[in-house]
């Protein structure tokens, strides 16, 4: 819905530079192109900015943020969307309270007087990031929906603490340095980073579901972090005979319409995303069935027929009788537009499919629409990817005949072959450190983690050197809460660890709001309601996975909207064609490397290593290399690519200049 910035410094008498803080909201104007709004109150040491997506209350000066409360204690800006906020406001309402908007945003300075933070929370459905600065207590909240469906950073300088959606906002303050370690150089070229972190120096994100609470006590600020909420799994044999089959199934049902009713509630019109895959076909059917006009779906096809699902979304698109827009793209288009991306995402990128969805979005804006709902999700709650089958096959079925599990394994790997590399480990992988905390290696981690080596060499030698012991299934599982993992049977400690990893630094990041918001544009991933999300950790793992068919209980429970090919059909991993699937991606690819990982840039940025950049793309142009390998080398390159074009976007740039030209161009103006 917008962008959110902020600096809290550590003496109350500082006065924060309005325009300063207008230059904050400017940089994140492809959040907010609406109006923007600041505040820079004397002797409170704080300021607040705000770039404005208007999608709940449309009039300008009434929804335009930062809101205060009418005493001044409370000051708030917030990204994001509150579902149920009309019947919360009633309530308050009939209990005397009063509101100055029609803006969800507004319960939250309601709520928190009456019931404090960590009860507010609790009242709170949907995804989000918030600030509230409390006057009185002479602290602030950092908040951060459920699952990290929107983005919030912060870090602290020698003056205060700097926060913002974007990295980019954090950046376009002059204190705040601009820094790789080698460390986050690393993750970024493994794909899974550690949660929480960035590949900038001193730069972190609030993790999802935790509440950061900055407390001004005598000149210091101190930070507080503490976790409001987490994916709870129940312990294993707490599942056994206390339901039958039809009550999950039903269950699913109810929980799902409610969340896309939910979602559908805006004061601007709303499409859906739509693949060839269940989830965004259930989002779709559900969609259309709630809704008295024709919905508009949004489709992105591919020019290589092995990756392209349009022919099945279009299928449903004429059974829900939906408007159906179709995105046909090449390798000309994905790689034009992938350092724009790489600016969006602020990581590195594994596939173009980040860019493909940017480009998606773009054509959403230009269809008029700012809100689309999405299937993001449904994988991670009902075990849809492939790896979660592996798992389930390798540890959860003690009592699966050899025979079958053979059967079962084969079926997996011949129906995924395109993603091995990717979406399937191309070889096995242990790691000891993953596997002491969460009793094995997560297959959808293994390849990655694979990645070590390779992904060595390409740092400079220095770096090289001092990551020598480096452990990165350490790291990230040092992460985790081990008591959301102790007692559970494989399937949902492999969804956990997803869920920790690869749902918020990956599927919400460069597959969802980055590439979303670039374009002003707002996803909506109905599956990700934490209340639908509780209800789906209740569902056996046999449920989830029923023999070898993945996301059974959903399928059931949407088998009547859904076309009878896509019911029967296995999951099919949505991702673009890799380069070295095309020629002309091969040349595209070769150019964008030519242009940002020449030799006298990769000299120049200092960070990875020229003859082990040129060593990987000698050998990727091997034609014998097995297809697999091919695979996992292609999301090596875009992640080497992608650390290049980082430090080109972000340090050799300078942004605090790019963000006061952006406001300057847009006439935003602090008065």
């Amino acid at each position: 819905m917008c962008g959110i910035a902020g600096v809290f410094h550590h003496r109350p008498d500082h006065f924060v530079d309005p325009q300063l803080l207008v230059n904050m909201a400017a940089i994140q104007h492809h959040r907010g192109p609406d109006n923007f709004g600041y505040v820079s109150p004397p002797e409170l040491g704080m300021g607040m900015s705000h770039a404005r997506l208007s999608i709940i209350d449309l009039d300008e000066e009434r929804g335009r943020q930062p809101h205060v409360s009418p005493d001044k204690n409370l000051w708030l800006v917030h990204n994001g969307e509150f579902y149920d906020f009309q019947r919360i406001r009633a309530d308050l309402t009939s209990r005397g309270d009063r509101f100055h908007s029609k803006s969800d945003s507004e319960i939250i300075l309601n709520l928190y007087p009456r019931y404090g933070m960590e009860k507010t929370l609790e009242h709170l459905r949907g995804e989000f990031a918030f600030a509230l600065f409390d006057k009185n207590e002479d602290c602030l909240y950092l908040a951060r929906d459920r699952f990290g469906v929107k983005p919030l950073y912060w870090t602290e300088t020698e003056e205060g603490i700097v926060y913002g959606s974007e990295l980019k906002v954090l950046f376009a303050h002059p204190s705040v340095k601009r820094e790789f370690t080698p460390e986050g150089t690393y993750h970024q070229l493994i794909q899974v980073m550690v949660p929480g972190t960035t590949a900038f120096k001193g730069v972190h994100q609030v993790p999802p579901g935790h509440l950061i609470k900055i407390q001004r006590k005598e000149g210091r600020l101190q930070v507080h972090s503490q976790k409001y909420w987490d994916i709870n799994f129940p312990v294993a044999g707490e599942y056994i005979d206390h339901h039958d089959e039809q009550y999950y199934i039903e269950g699913v049902k109810e929980q799902l319409l409610e969340a896309v009713q939910f979602r559908l509630n805006a004061d601007v019109p709303v499409g859906c995303y739509l693949s060839g895959g269940i989830d965004s076909c259930s989002i779709l059917g559900l969609s259309a069935a709630v809704r008295q006009d024709p919905v508009k779906a949004f489709t992105i096809g591919f020019d290589n027929q092995d990756y392209d699902e349009t022919p099945i979304a279009t299928e449903m698109a004429k059974m829900t009788n939906a408007e159906q827009i179709i995105l046909k793209l090449n390798a000309e288009q994905l790689y034009e537009n992938f350092s724009r991306t790489i600016w969006h995402t602020e990581r590195t990128i594994y596939n173009t499919l980040a860019v493909a969805k940017l480009l998606m979005s773009q054509k959403v804006k230009e269809n008029n629409y700012k809100v689309v709902l999405t299937g993001e999700g449904s994988d991670e709650l009902f075990a849809g990817y492939p790896a979660f089958r592996k798992d389930m096959f390798l540890y959860g079925l003690d009592d699966l005949p050899a025979s079958l599990r053979k059967e079962w394994q084969t079926s997996l790997d011949e129906s995924n072959k395109l993603f091995r590399g990717a979406m399937l480990p191309r070889e096995d992988f242990n790691s000891k450190a993953m596997s002491d905390i969460v009793g094995f290696t997560p297959s959808c981690l293994q390849n990655w983690l694979h990645c070590h080596n390779p992904a060595m060499e390409l740092l400079n030698p220095e770096w090289r050197q001092q990551m020598k012991n480096y452990d990165a299934g350490a790291n990230i599982a040092a992460t985790f809460d081990q008591s959301q993992l102790d007692g559970r049977h494989p399937l949902d400690k492999a969804q956990y660890v997803w869920i920790k990893t690869m749902l918020e630094g990956q599927i919400l990041t460069w597959g969802g709001d980055r590439v979303d918001m670039a374009n002003s544009m707002e996803a909506r991933p109905a599956f990700l309601d934490h209340h639908l999300a509780k209800f789906a950790t209740q569902v056996p793992p046999q449920l989830r996975i029923k023999g070898s068919t993945e996301k059974y209980v959903l399928r059931e429970a949407m088998k009547g909207l859904l076309p009878e090919s896509l019911y029967k059909r296995q999951k099919f991993a949505f991702m673009a064609p890799p380069a070295h699937t095309d020629k002309k991606k091969w040349q595209s690819m070769l150019i964008l490397l030519n242009e940002f990982a020449s030799e006298e840039k990769v000299k120049e940025a200092g960070v990875l290593d020229y003859q082990s950049i040129n060593n990987m793309i000698k050998s990727y142009e091997d034609p014998d290399m097995a297809p697999e390998t091919k695979v996992q080398l292609d999301a090596l390159i875009n992640h080497t690519l992608g650390v290049q074009i980082l430090h080109h976007h972000f340090v050799a740039q300078d942004i605090p200049s790019l963000a006061a030209k952006r406001a300057e161009e847009l006439g935003w103006h602090a008065h």
